[in-house]
């Protein structure tokens, strides 16, 4: 009674077996809290077959991951905002705002692969914790779970107004990928484009599907492409000055990264007779100092002065834009809050 029969195993040898002959068999008999057992169960466990659930479960680690990283929601708030005017259901509201907040996170997993980051909001990136194939695959798989959930809208535009967005988004990012490789800086203008259809491209998804479930068929366009250009210059600008990055980015990532940010974009337009910062962002350096120097000369070539201007102009703009759409309180809480540089 003592060793009950558990199994008799090839490969598992152990040293706590006795052997019983029964009934002209001999079994082998092993204390159930012995090594060999152990390592029977744990054989056993591994060959269990998974449910679809814990697959799923596997295979957005990643994303999980991501989603415990607090971010400002700003998409979120955004979607809740343009339903002052466009008065759909809560419901709706409530579903439109999690596609975008999937693509968004989705997104981010893939942007900190492309920018070969570090950090994102303080902490390892994804693909460091969990490796690059399963994080690509983690956000594809969250884009097409978006897709899903637009199919559940129940609304034959949806899909073509997802895939539209979700196209600019990608048209987008993928010129900020190809000035960056071939060391090419953008004018102003190819920036303000690109910015319209990467950043602006969720925002106009949340509008765009919303709208659908609206009788407000008005053009919002021009708000929410001034909307995109406002943050992501305010993102360049912070990455570079604000605390808030310096505490939970590590410092300067952008020129790391080689990225033509905003402030960048303009040293070198402005002053082509200085190669200075041109050289440091291919060089993409990971030293403090560089960096450092790099701020300190973009701050004398007037660089950060231009920043705040043009942001001044555009916050301007997005709230006389939104007065003339009929006002939106939610949109000047928004803009409000954002006004921290």
């Amino acid at each position: 009674n003592q060793f009950p029969p558990v199994a008799v195993a090839a490969g598992f040898s152990t040293t706590c077996e006795k052997t019983r002959k029964v009934s002209g068999v001999f079994f082998i008999f092993f204390p159930l809290n012995c090594t060999s057992t152990r390592r029977w169960r744990g054989a056993m466990d591994r060959d269990k077959t998974l449910s679809p659930y814990e697959e799923e479960k596997i295979i957005l680690q990643p994303y999980h991951y991501i989603l415990k990283i607090p971010g400002k929601q700003i998409r979120t708030k955004l979607a809740q905002a343009f339903n002052y005017w466009l008065k759909i259901s809560p419901e709706k509201c409530q579903v439109i705002g999690e596609i975008v907040q999937m693509l968004h996170n989705a997104s981010l997993l893939i942007d900190d692969i492309e920018d070969n980051s570090s950090l994102r909001r303080g902490v390892p990136v994804a693909h460091n914790i969990f490796g690059v194939a399963s994080t690509i695959n983690s956000a594809n798989y969250v884009y097409f779970l978006g897709l899903e959930k637009c199919l559940e809208l129940d609304n034959p535009r949806a899909t073509a107004v997802f895939t539209e967005q979700i196209l600019e988004l990608h048209r987008g990012q993928g010129m900020e990928i190809y000035w960056r490789d071939n060391y090419i800086c953008p004018t102003e203008s190819d920036y303000s484009r690109m910015v319209k259809r990467k950043t602006g491209g969720l925002f106009g998804l949340a509008v765009g599907l919303m709208q659908l479930f609206s009788e407000n068929k008005g053009n919002f366009t021009k708000l929410i492409g001034t909307l995109g250009l406002y943050f992501q210059i305010r993102d360049d600008y912070a990455n570079l000055m604000l605390k808030e990055y310096t505490d939970n980015k590590s410092f300067a990532e952008d020129l790391t990264e080689g990225k033509f940010s905003f402030p960048i974009i303009h040293a070198i337009q402005q002053h082509p007779e200085d190669p200075r910062i041109m050289n440091i962002v291919k060089k993409r350096t990971t030293d403090l100092e560089i960096k450092k120097y790099a701020v300190d000369v973009l701050d004398k070539l007037g660089s950060f002065t231009y920043t705040k201007q043009v942001m001044q102009k555009l916050d301007a703009e997005a709230r006389k834009e939104a007065e003339e759409l009929g006002g939106n309180p939610y949109i000047v809480q928004i803009l409000d809050e954002l006004k921290t540089w």
